[in-house]
């Protein structure tokens, strides 16, 4: 019997960088989302902070899927929220319904079905809602591209736009 592969060594330069990027987004956040009243949007956002600097690699990771996923589940949770109301059963009919649609629409991003969760239970002011989610998943964005373009990185961000 073989000993199984040992996982590659991680770069620890790597590792800090990029450790250091997305908690600098999440800090921008935070205080973003404080100003506005909406700090329960920080949860699917640092999610996605994880995906794009931890798997810059993965198709979920890339800027269109980022982007696109959180906005269009905004949307699909607006629009539950329009016809069953606020209650965690209709979140939880908000989040199935924003998968489907993100799958439809070549957008997934997992993070974001808690996005359409959210709008259904907090009914938030949709403008600032967008506004901040809109700033939130585009920071991510660019600040996932920084690490590759300060040392090596394993995985040029993105890939694909």
């Amino acid at each position: 019997m073989t000993a199984p592969p040992q996982p590659a060594r991680r770069d620890f330069p790597h590792l800090i960088r990029v450790t250091a990027f997305a908690i600098g987004a999440l800090l921008v956040l935070v205080t973003v989302g404080g100003m506005l009243h909406q700090p329960l949007l920080i949860p699917p956002l640092a999610a996605s902070a994880a995906l794009v600097h931890g798997a810059p690699g993965l198709p979920l990771a890339q800027p269109r899927n980022v982007v696109g996923g959180h906005l269009l589940s905004a949307a699909v949770g607006f629009g539950t929220l329009a016809v069953a109301g606020s209650s965690t059963w209709s979140a939880a009919v908000a989040a199935g319904l924003s998968l489907g649609a993100m799958m439809l629409t070549h957008v997934s991003h997992s993070p974001a079905t808690a996005t359409a969760m959210i709008v259904v239970l907090q009914t938030p002011d949709p403008a600032p809602f967008l506004a901040l989610l809109t700033l939130g998943a585009g920071l991510i964005v660019a600040l996932g591209m920084l690490p590759g373009r300060i040392g090596r990185h394993p995985v040029r961000y993105p890939l694909s736009w």
